[in-house]
């Protein structure tokens, strides 16, 4: 054999080796058309349907119950207070809705409930009483796992599992930190995942946010679909979706988002619960 046709080979070999190694680290995990069903085409409320304006915090069960009696889905976060409780809350500390400096993970839930959220009489919300609303009104429910301390993490995922289990509805989880969403791919297959991610620079920069950004990630966990934040999307993310990842757009501030995602996490405006 010719030297340059030896070369060419060995190129080629390497090419399509490295395209298969960057697809098997992108590819999303397979779902079915009854888990995605109850998300598609639905707009869900970002942390309940919340509007300080009228005294109802985000994620606050006056927020759920506003979401349920519109007949919109609600996205939330949990988190695990010093006592094992999983709570509804978005910040690891409670300056932003309270004004006090405090950790939700130093504080016992009896004592979380000295804080009044968004200076209304809302106190933050147990998980499992948030669901309590959200499945009676039948509407799906997108749940992210906070990122939590490693010996931690697996806690609060057994435990955010074990209070959707013991309700009837459409759930699916979703977090930042792959490690959650491979939690759950391997102890609750039948529960639809996803991995929230954006660009770069929204991610905090950094080496791990240059490999989530670009769902070099998707390995790890396997997500069945891709929750991203409004606006550009990279090549890594695109492809994911083309290889079968369910788009979801995060938060859309007006209707915009919808013809390109098969569902969307809304707040600051009242989209129809269903667009397509």
């Amino acid at each position: 054999m010719k030297p340059c046709k030896t070369a060419g080979t060995v190129a080629a070999a390497a090419i399509g080796a490295a395209a298969a190694g960057y697809l098997f680290l992108i590819a999303p995990g397979r779902s079915r058309a009854g888990q995605r069903f109850p998300f598609l085409g639905q707009n869900i409320a970002h942390r309940g349907l919340h509007d300080a304006s009228a005294g109802i915090p985000e994620n606050s069960l006056a927020a759920f119950r506003a979401a349920a009696e519109a007949g919109y889905g609600a996205e939330l976060d949990t988190r695990l207070t010093k006592d094992g409780v999983v709570v509804v809350l978005h910040d690891s500390d409670l300056f932003r809705m309270t004004g006090e400096h405090a950790a939700v993970e130093s504080l016992d839930f009896a004592e979380l409930q000295q804080y009044k959220l968004g200076g209304t009489d809302e106190r933050v919300p147990r998980f499992s009483d948030a669901l309590d609303i959200l499945a009676a009104a039948h509407v799906p429910v997108v749940v992210e796992v906070k990122a939590s301390p490693d010996r931690r993490r697996g806690e609060l995922c057994r435990k955010v599992l074990g209070i959707i289990d013991a309700h009837t509805g459409n759930f699916c989880v979703e977090s930042f930190d792959p490690f959650i969403v491979a939690w759950f791919r391997f102890h609750a297959p039948d529960l639809l995942r996803g991995q929230l991610t954006a660009q770069r620079e929204n991610l905090g920069g950094g080496f791990g946010a240059w490999l989530s950004s670009r769902m070099l990630i998707g390995c790890i966990g396997r997500p069945q679909f891709i929750a991203h934040r409004a606006g550009k999307k990279s090549l890594g993310v695109k492809l994911a979706e083309l290889l079968g990842a369910m788009r979801v757009t995060w938060t859309a501030h007006d209707r915009g988002e919808e013809a390109k995602s098969d569902a969307v996490i809304f707040e600051g405006c009242r989209p129809p619960v269903q667009y397509k």
